[in-house]
């Protein structure tokens, strides 16, 4: 399908404005909009005025609403066809260790690699240099027909890299407000180096921190050894049997609500000719350990897991102490697909695990829930179909709808408070470094990221 005929002039507009673009970028980036350290707070309120002033420009109504925290920048436009909202993040990660940098991480700059053009500086994939691009989409578009594509709005959060303590507060206070008929979501990346994709699907999350308790106190291993209940044996059969060998967790009603993956996504997904053998073998690895009976994409995109983030108990300095500890600890996540319940998963769990204690030792569970669910993409909506049309005509090849092992929990609040889906669509790349020294987004990246949002817009808005 060829661009719509008012598309074109857009996208030269964006070609030639290209450095004025990583011009506004790197302006961003040298605001050091660290949301974590309350030193940075001011900084993280200059980031979102500079939003605000330059929205304003394009004509939206944009303000930088305060929260507990950082702000939230909002802007409307008014206009014709679906009422769209774009979601973004202007805070950033903290920089340490600041020695491994090969550069100031808020003096941004365009760097020459072997691999093309980056621009390197903190907050260049996550968050800005994504954000941006949707921006300067809106821009190229207003100056070449006077008007924004659409009915937008634009909201970005300042608290993404510290958990976004107020945004489900804001949501719900101001639901009337962001309510629209779909959102876009940029927080994500390219399925590789050249093919855009579409994420659809990504699994939610709960966990479990808990204390295994039998003496009241630590034991002598030599006089009580053989004789009194060790918890640290009780909590390595726990954990053991978690699931069987073939790889299935063991939590009664587990899998109850876990729909199996649609035939066109996976025809879709085995296409994309995934290679485990490399995934595994970049981290030393060679063998899939899950489920026998599932493809590696699925394991890490569709298919629920339970895993041991953290066991201990005892002595663990240097050389022996004999004993037998009262206490033995644990640390369970469990990663959530389709319509499985966070509540309902931890409290599956807490009742196996309860029954399978012996005498003499009880369980001790640390902690609330603050799970998520999963969010599952309605891509029956004709929106996904012109979006991934849009991206395959930018990039030359096919884009793909894919899963995310990770939980984005925006996703999954734009669609339980404000009752929309949302499509994420993004262009970072693996080697971003993104949460690390030396983080970088390809200019590559970030010029044809501007024009794929023009080229959705046309379609969509």
């Amino acid at each position: 399908m060829s661009p719509a005929p008012q598309i074109d002039a857009v996208l030269a507009r964006i070609d030639d404005t290209l450095p004025e673009s990583l011009e506004r970028l790197i302006e961003l980036l040298r605001i050091p909009s660290i949301s974590t350290d309350p030193s940075y707070k001011a900084d993280c309120a200059r980031a979102a005025d500079w939003l605000v002033a330059d929205l304003q420009s394009l004509g939206f109504q944009a303000r930088a609403a305060p929260t507990p925290g950082h702000p939230m920048v909002v802007a409307h436009c008014d206009g014709p066809g679906r009422h769209i909202l774009f979601y973004g993040h202007y805070d950033v990660q903290p920089v340490d260790p600041l020695e491994l940098w090969h550069r100031a991480p808020f003096d941004p700059e365009v760097q020459d690699t072997p691999k093309g053009r980056v621009i390197r500086a903190r907050g260049a994939s996550d968050d800005k240099g994504q954000l941006m691009t949707f921006i300067e989409a809106c821009r190229a578009w207003k100056a070449v027909h006077g008007t924004l594509p659409g009915k937008l709005t634009i909201f970005l959060e300042g608290e993404e890299e510290s958990g976004s303590p107020s945004l489900v507060p804001f949501l719900q206070q101001h639901r009337d407000e962001l309510a629209c008929d779909l959102a876009l979501i940029c927080d994500t990346g390219l399925y590789d180096e050249h093919t855009p994709a579409i994420t659809t699907m990504l699994r939610g999350l709960c966990k479990a921190e808990f204390t295994i308790r039998a003496a009241n106190r630590d034991l002598h291993s030599g006089m009580y050894g053989g004789l009194a209940r060790n918890p640290l044996h009780v909590m390595a059969r726990l954990l053991a049997g978690l699931h069987d060998g073939q790889g299935r967790v063991q939590v009664p009603g587990f899998y109850d609500d876990v729909d199996e993956l649609p035939e066109t996504l996976r025809q879709q997904w085995q296409a994309l000719a995934f290679d485990h053998a490399a995934y595994l073998r970049d981290v030393g690895l060679s063998v899939p350990a899950g489920e026998q009976d599932r493809t590696p994409l699925e394991m890490i995109w569709s298919r629920p897991t339970a895993e041991v983030n953290g066991m201990w108990g005892g002595y663990t300095g240097a050389g022996f102490k004999t004993v037998l500890p009262s206490e033995a600890h644990a640390k369970v996540s469990f990663r959530l697909v389709s319509r499985q319940d966070p509540e309902k998963i931890i409290a599956a769990f807490k009742a196996w695990a309860e029954a399978q204690m012996p005498a003499d030792c009880q369980i001790f569970w640390h902690g609330g829930s603050d799970g998520a669910p999963a969010s599952v993409m309605e891509i029956s909506d004709p929106a996904f179909e012109a979006a991934r049309q849009a991206l395959s005509d930018e990039w030359g090849k096919p884009a793909a709808f894919i899963g995310s092992g990770g939980s984005i929990p925006v996703a999954g609040y734009f669609k339980s408070i404000l009752g929309m889906d949302a499509m994420l669509i993004g262009f970072g790349k693996d080697d971003d470094n993104i949460h690390s020294p030396n983080e970088k987004y390809d200019v590559e990246s970030f010029h044809k990221g501007i024009r794929a949002w023009a080229r959705i817009l046309a379609r969509i808005a």
